[in-house]
């Protein structure tokens, strides 16, 4: 399989760390969607990042349904996404926050990135934030005490995802927010799942 993506990207590097946990092999292929936009249209023509190719060739695009395809390959023993309804709900539950925040993170920074200072819209950028905030004002006050992985005695998805979203947007966006004494728990579960090996080996570059 080949990921096509930056993984300053949290779309990318959340399925790039999912599949090493899942003892998937990939290549990565570190193409930007601004600086290298003929590259990657070449194997996407909608330059979709992340974008996944399959081991057949098939294109797949959006890291949640690239996650989903991932998780019927993997061993069971190794899939990120609970088995039990109540507690994959709940996982959703986590996820849905996290990419909540990420969403809100990303359009802010585009708006920076892209948009001339004078043509900023103000109220647009106001509220983009405040719904970053509150994103992650709920998913901080539903993870516990912060002590150990959200679901079970592992990384799951949720832990995944919620701790690269908050990686990413506290770096990208850290000037909003005093990020660790709002979120103490979520930088905790961060600086965890920040050690490990696949984090560690995959990070925001």
């Amino acid at each position: 399989m080949r990921l096509i993506g930056m993984l300053d990207s949290p779309y990318v590097r959340r399925v790039a760390i999912s599949l090493r946990l899942m003892g998937l092999p990939f290549a990565h292929e570190s193409l930007s969607v601004f600086r290298t936009y003929d590259q990657f249209a070449a194997i996407n023509p909608v330059v979709k990042a992340p974008t996944l190719v399959t081991s057949d060739g098939v294109v797949l695009m959006d890291s949640t349904l690239i996650l989903d395809h991932a998780e019927r390959l993997a061993a069971p023993e190794r899939r990120l996404m609970p088995v039990d309804m109540a507690t994959h709900t709940r996982c959703l539950r986590l996820i849905g926050l996290a990419l909540a925040g990420t969403e809100k993170a990303v359009q802010r920074v585009y708006e920076e990135m892209l948009r001339p200072a004078e043509k900023r819209h103000q109220p647009w950028m106001e509220r983009t934030g405040a719904q970053m905030l509150a994103a992650f004002d709920l998913l901080e006050a539903e993870i516990g005490d912060g002590a150990g992985w959200l679901l079970a005695d592992r990384p799951m998805q949720a832990d995944v995802t919620a701790a690269v979203a908050f990686y990413f947007s506290r770096a990208m966006r850290g000037d909003d927010v005093d990020w660790n004494s709002r979120f103490p728990r979520l930088a905790a579960l961060s600086a965890r799942a920040e050690a490990l090996p696949a984090f560690r080996d995959l990070p925001h570059d």
